[in-house]
């Protein structure tokens, strides 16, 4: 409705209270009292006058807020949390002996062989032990050899009567114990050998330096960790989850992996193990995956996004940002647009799940009813709007 037509209306509407209007008994009016009376009439007449304009332009007028149509969810949560590759076999790699640590033979980010030497102890001591060991064992042999000949003439002079049964006995028994001696005297040979086989570390498999935890010229306790050595092959990937996740998370649930935005395609993965009590410190519970394809851009240490799908909600459901959320009382409600004559109503609803920033909505709204999604603390019941879409992030000032 343009100016000319609002005024026109207005001067064929009743002046509001015309059915009280007080009339004066006729009398003259001269001079400077009849020019204020015109003025008076000019001013009521302005004023009766705007005021209709103003109500014809408020009765037009709708508010503009932010409303877009709800979108169907099928309740799926999608648990985001980073983690770090590891090996799936992590250990630290020590001597089973102690001495003086003399040279170290692999450095921090080494990839190794089985059977190759890693580090080397001051060997000395060892080679006496063994010598020693061999020169016992050569002499319980010496010894083995001069009872076993004891023993054969005695039972041959037994049988022709010429010794006594007890001095066969006695040669028997010297034999035994020549023998459990020389068998002894092996053993520690072996023992010896061992340790001093056990002064070279070697690597008993394929895999990767992790850490170096001692220095050379170092007296090291035997099993006092020397590398920290990760297996070559799977590899696992490490997840902190909070407690009040860790339901919505089972055994074998497939996962996806993102290096980084720049790799394109994540990795597939699927959860291995649930740690069965939270760590003490973090109350948080560790949650190892098992990538599914170990490629040449996943290394050790890597940081990756994790993404882990929950099951769906039963039932129909829409997903709302949080700032839609309204409240009627104590319950939570949204403003939805009736579309028969775009006014607001104020709806309750049931929520299943909050979210960061989104909430899931199981009932009270079906999907594409349009919702006031910001400004909800703006507006009232029963107001007339007019929806626009939010802005595009581009499109905002900076």
């Amino acid at each position: 409705m343009n100016a000319g037509a609002a005024w026109l209306a207005c001067l064929k509407s009743p002046l509001p209270h015309q059915d009280r209007l007080v009339t004066f008994p006729d009398f003259p009016v001269r001079g400077a009292a009849r020019r204020s009376l015109a003025w008076l009439a000019m001013a009521a007449a302005l004023a009766v006058l705007s005021g209709c304009g103003q109500h014809a332009h408020d009765a037009e007028a709708a508010r503009p807020v932010i409303a877009m149509p709800a979108p169907a969810a099928d309740g799926a949560n999608v648990l985001r949390f980073p983690g770090d590759i590891h090996a799936r076999y992590e250990m630290p790699l020590s001597f089973r002996v102690a001495g003086q640590l003399v040279s170290r033979e692999a450095r921090l980010g080494d990839n190794v062989k089985k059977g190759q030497v890693l580090a080397r102890l001051d060997d000395a001591d060892a080679g006496k032990n063994e010598a020693a060991a061999r020169a016992a064992l050569d002499a319980a042999e010496h010894r083995l050899t001069f009872a076993t000949r004891q023993r054969d003439r005695d039972e041959a002079q037994a049988k022709e009567n010429l010794i006594s049964q007890l001095q066969l006995e006695q040669t028997r028994d010297a034999y035994a114990s020549a023998l459990a001696a020389q068998v002894q005297a092996r053993q520690q040979l072996e023992l010896a050998q061992n340790q001093h086989h056990y002064t070279s570390l070697v690597a008993d498999r394929d895999g990767a330096i992790t850490s170096e935890q001692a220095e050379v010229g170092q007296v090291l306790a035997a099993g006092q960790a020397v590398f920290g050595f990760a297996w070559s092959g799977e590899r696992d990937v490490f997840v902190d989850v909070p407690e009040n996740r860790i339901g919505e998370i089972r055994a074998g649930q497939p996962v996806s992996v993102t290096l980084s935005p720049a790799d394109g395609q994540p990795l597939t993965a699927h959860v291995r193990d649930i740690a069965p009590a939270a760590d003490p410190a973090s109350r948080t519970y560790r949650v190892k995956l098992a990538l599914d394809d170990v490629g040449p851009k996943v290394h050790l240490g890597m940081t990756v996004m994790v993404a882990l799908q929950t099951a769906p909600q039963a039932g129909p459901a829409v997903r709302l940002p949080a700032t839609a959320l309204f409240h009627q009382g104590e319950r939570p409600a949204v403003w939805v647009v009736r579309p028969s004559d775009m006014t607001l109503e104020l709806r309750p609803v049931t929520v299943l799940r909050y979210g960061e920033r989104e909430v899931l909505v199981g009932g009270g709204i079906k999907a594409g009813e349009r919702v006031v999604m910001q400004g909800v603390h703006t507006v009232s019941a029963g107001e007339k709007v007019a929806p626009i879409d939010p802005p595009h992030p581009e499109d905002r000032p900076l």
